[in-house]
């Protein structure tokens, strides 16, 4: 069964990584949000390796429901130029640089993690979904409820700017 779990964890890892390098490599935005999707897909998979299947249904229910859904609808609300700054093509200089800046922190949280274990439990604690959420509406009720309201805020702002943008031309 070990062996499986291996697998499943490389075949994750590897969705993971191709949703992220076609989100990142791609210069249609649709194409990139489809490789955010899958990334996210990936990830999903990887909290049920961990034994969450109600992280997994989260992580697919908002993310990749809502906030990918949100996304596209900002992508197709937008009208881009087809000449803007974005569309040309990025110099190596500037490659180079952004895979240093990404390799750099991964190498020394790398290094860190492998040489500073962290000391931790050996059985990690059990939290049921009754209990998560008792703890979501009693003591963070009031920070929960700001989350929910200053998403709906943005939402709203976002409507309203691209209702004053369409009026005005």
């Amino acid at each position: 069964m070990e062996i499986m779990a291996k697998v499943a964890f490389c075949v994750y890892t590897a969705v993971i990584l191709g949703g992220s390098i076609l989100a990142v490599s791609s210069s249609s935005l649709v194409r990139a949000l489809v490789g955010l999707i899958i990334t996210l897909i990936g990830v999903a998979g990887m909290y049920l390796l961990l034994a969450s299947p109600f992280m997994a249904f989260m992580q697919l229910l908002i993310y990749v429901g809502a906030v990918s859904v949100l996304i596209f609808f900002a992508v197709m609300l937008t009208r881009a130029e087809s000449g803007g700054d974005e569309s040309g093509r990025v110099p190596m200089k500037t490659s180079v640089l952004g895979l240093a800046a990404t390799i750099a922190p991964a190498a020394v949280l790398g290094w860190l993690v492998m040489t500073r274990p962290v000391e931790s439990i050996a059985v990690p604690t059990e939290v049921s979904i009754k209990q998560l959420g008792e703890g979501l509406l009693s003591s963070y009720f009031l920070p929960f409820e700001l989350i929910s309201v200053i998403l709906m805020v943005a939402m709203a702002g976002a409507v309203l700017l691209t209702w004053e943008k369409r009026e005005g031309k």
